[in-house]
């Protein structure tokens, strides 16, 4: 489709699919321009501090100056600008995946050797995850040469992390005997290893995202339906799209008692921080000891644990 034809709620809707940065510099090229300018402009700086302040602009609704007029392309200036701070989302998403990996350019592929130690490591079979034996992916990672090419290669497949059979038993324990629901599932693989293990979880996803297909084994339900219908105890989510609007229904829900997010330290990549940072009625709990069982260890990633504050 032309971006010229697309109405406002063609676009929304396009969004909604999660496009990615190639798809929206490709549709949009005066946006990206003004992104990368201001991108550069931050990174060019060499001040980490310049850096985070961007990424805390970027988690604020996008700015919009009264009187904006229309857009070369069309575009209403609010939906401009939401475009344009997807984009930078992304666009530093991808700064934080290259130097945890340290590919720049190029074209990614792992050698023989490389491929084959990572293929048993990591997954059953194609690209299907298996829980991973921490203990044994301490030993062999470090001597992997190719390490850095993983997350590049899989994360166009909807893959952002691995779990660590420890990490899978130290969840396990925490659910209990509680009904669980895992919210934008993705492939259910978190859900999936969980049930292995016992928890009453069900995985969904409203399959918008055109990266995947998903299972039969997730039911394609919309984050905030799946809430209210199932009314769980848990809910959980690994790497929540950047300014979702149905984490702040999480909240919401009279039935949770603790929802556990899995992400990294790249804030503007990922989850709804604002609603993280207004709500009132959970309490957060950085969870460093469960974060270091999520792989690999490059992507710094973080588990928040969300658990409902006790009334009086």
């Amino acid at each position: 489709m032309a971006t010229a034809r697309r109405t406002p709620r063609e676009v929304q809707a396009w969004l909604a699919s999660e496009p990615s940065l190639e798809q929206l510099r490709d549709a949009y090229p005066a946006e990206w321009a003004t992104v990368d300018r201001e991108l550069r402009t931050v990174v060019d700086t060499g001040d980490p501090a310049a850096l985070d302040a961007y990424v805390r602009r970027l988690a604020k609704p996008p700015p919009v100056k009264r009187g904006a007029a229309v857009t070369s392309a069309g575009l209403d200036p609010v939906l401009a600008a939401t475009i344009r701070q997807r984009m930078a989302a992304l666009a530093v998403r991808s700064l934080g995946l290259r130097a945890a990996t340290g590919v720049e350019r190029g074209a990614l592929r792992f050698g023989r050797i490389n491929g084959t130690v990572i293929q048993h490591l990591l997954f059953e079979r194609g690209l299907r995850r298996k829980p991973a034996s921490r203990t044994l992916f301490r030993l062999v990672w470090p001597l992997l040469t190719q390490r850095r090419r993983l997350m590049p290669l899989v994360q166009p497949q909807g893959i952002y992390c691995f779990y660590s059979a420890q990490l899978i038993t130290a969840l396990a324990q925490l659910i209990g005997d509680r009904p669980a629901l895992e919210i934008a599932a993705g492939d259910g693989t978190l859900s999936r290893f969980l049930a292995e293990r016992g928890v009453a979880i069900e995985a969904t996803d409203d399959g918008s995202w055109e990266a995947i297909t998903v299972p039969a084994e997730v039911t394609k339900l919309d984050a905030r339906e799946a809430l209210k219908t199932r009314q769980p105890q848990v809910v959980l989510c690994s790497w929540p799209p950047a300014g979702n609007p149905f984490e702040a229904e999480v909240f919401r829900t009279a039935s949770v008692e603790q929802y556990i997010v899995i992400g990294n330290g790249h804030l503007a990549g990922w989850g709804n921080h604002d609603a993280y940072a207004e709500q009132t009625t959970f309490e957060r709990h950085d969870e460093h000891s469960l974060a270091r069982l999520v792989l690999p260890p490059e992507l710094e990633s973080v588990v928040y644990v969300f658990t409902r504050r006790a009334t009086s």
